[in-house]
């Protein structure tokens, strides 16, 4: 099982200086992978259709303000390591102009030796879809349908070519290209999200999952992939950890993962492992203080695992 790490992009941290240094620390650590999210603003009024509707109350975490703008961290974090995975959990097409999103993408993975792994999601904001959207927020599945068609095109060979209803990308030279595929990895939990991961994805992004469910989500969506007639060990499975359990998805009667000791966390990895999951990554920023504590984190949360491991 690998292991990767959330870079810190949020208001707590310095982007002049702190997520170099995080991705440098963890590469040099010994992680597998450093990874970056996608929060576009943070909205003053969180009632009603504003609400975070999934989880708790509904009032957005501290952890989502601020957001650093997950292709430039990803840019940052190429720039000062040569070894981890580049990861995105999780960046919104249905937020971005297909073309302009997946040429940005593919220049990374030019730039890093082919060291991105695309994680995608749908998005659930109105706020953020009011501000930045192409297309309407109840589009939002087709947006993303739309993003991976022209990622095939932009990424594959040249001449590249694209057309839809929306946008014509004329046989054209394009790139720089990934110096390596970029595998694509999904988010969602909805019957449609994890259907477009059994039909067209690499593997599948749980995030904030205990792991029973995970377990059971993945034999579904392994024979759902066989049924589309592809090979269901292909599905592989990177899980988000999300440390302190604040939105964990779990049933009120049952022990909410990832809280506790590091040990009882070391134990909910594993079986995460005992399930299929490939890779697991630890939510640091959202319990460290700052840049610091962080860094104290990366050392002991990687010593645990390999203890645990071992």
């Amino acid at each position: 099982m690998k292991l990767g790490v959330m870079l810190p992009q949020n208001w707590k941290f310095d982007p002049r200086t702190d997520l170099t240094r995080a991705a440098r620390e963890a590469e040099q650590t010994g992680y597998d992978s450093v990874w970056v999210s996608e929060r576009l603003l943070y909205p003053q009024d969180q009632t009603g259709i504003h609400r975070l509707t999934e989880y708790g109350d509904g009032a957005w975490p501290d952890v989502y303000r601020k957001v650093l703008d997950p292709i430039v961290a990803l840019s940052m974090a190429a720039a000062v390591t040569t070894r981890v995975t580049l990861g995105s959990a999780v960046i919104l097409p249905p937020l971005h102009v297909p073309y302009r999103l997946a040429n940005s993408l593919a220049a990374i993975g030019a730039a890093s030796g082919g060291r991105v792994v695309a994680g995608l999601g749908t998005g659930w904001s109105v706020d953020e879809f009011a501000a930045a959207a192409p297309r309407p927020m109840a589009e939002r599945g087709a947006a993303l349908d739309e993003f991976l068609d022209v990622a095939d095109a932009v990424w594959g060979p040249d001449p590249a070519s694209f057309e839809n209803e929306r946008y014509t990308l004329w046989p054209a030279e394009t790139g720089p290209k990934p110096a390596a595929r970029i595998p694509v990895y999904l988010g969602g939990w909805g019957p449609k999200a994890l259907d477009r991961v059994a039909r067209r994805a690499d593997g599948w992004l749980p995030v904030m999952v205990p792991p029973a469910q995970v377990g059971a989500t993945l034999t579904d969506l392994r024979k759902k992939a066989e049924q589309y007639g592809r090979d269901p060990e292909s599905v592989r499975c990177t899980a988000i950890v999300a440390l302190g359990g604040e939105f964990v998805r779990v049933d009120s009667a049952e022990r909410a993962p990832y809280q506790g000791s590091i040990e009882q966390i070391m134990d909910d990895v594993a079986e995460l492992a005992a399930v299929g999951v490939d890779e697991a990554v630890f939510t640091l920023h959202t319990i460290a203080a700052g840049i610091e504590q962080y860094g104290e984190l990366l050392g002991q949360f990687h010593a645990a695992f390999r203890a645990a491991a071992s």
